[in-house]
């Protein structure tokens, strides 16, 4: 049996959310077990036993999320050259835009020879003042079925072989 693996990093809860859906999504492939972490109890070992990848971070400050960055940094280079070409996908959080953490976490997987299988998914709350960046987050219904088609479609891929 294939593993997917979730790794997400959330404060105010927006990631966290679109995380869960997308693991929802992917539990309708049988063939798959899926895994969700928190990126700060992701380690080496978990990345290495993992078959394909989703990662949900929020973007802060127009750059990926430090607890991510952090969760990269500690298993990059255990896991170099040891995962190429496996797929993955990523979902993001952003108050406005979300495109610079993309290309962040494009970056690192680049180096992994991890293979994109969709489009960041990027949902923008719109959290523009302190208060509303610092409040909890609520992902409205389509996007949270964005998430959930993009679980579903990278455990699909998966199970069939496709990637």
């Amino acid at each position: 049996m294939k593993t997917l693996l979730i790794v997400w990093h959330s404060r105010t809860g927006g990631a966290q959310q679109m995380a869960e859906a997308a693991s929802s999504g992917a539990a309708d492939e049988t063939a798959i077990r899926t895994r969700m972490l928190p990126a700060a109890q992701a380690e080496p070992e978990d990345v290495l036993a993992a078959d394909g990848y989703l990662f949900a971070t929020p973007e802060n400050l127009a750059a990926l999320a430090g607890v991510m960055k952090d969760f990269f940094d500690r298993c990059y280079y255990p896991a170099l050259d040891r995962i190429n070409g496996r797929p993955y996908a990523c979902a993001i959080s952003a108050g406005s835009d979300g495109s610079n953490a993309a290309r962040q976490i494009a970056r690192i997987v680049t180096g992994w020879r991890l293979r994109p299988v969709a489009e960041p998914l990027i949902v923008c709350t719109r959290a523009q003042t302190p208060e509303a960046i610092l409040a909890p987050k609520r992902i409205e219904a389509a996007d949270l079925a964005r998430c959930r088609d993009l679980g579903a479609a990278l455990a699909a891929g998966m199970a069939a072989g496709i990637f």
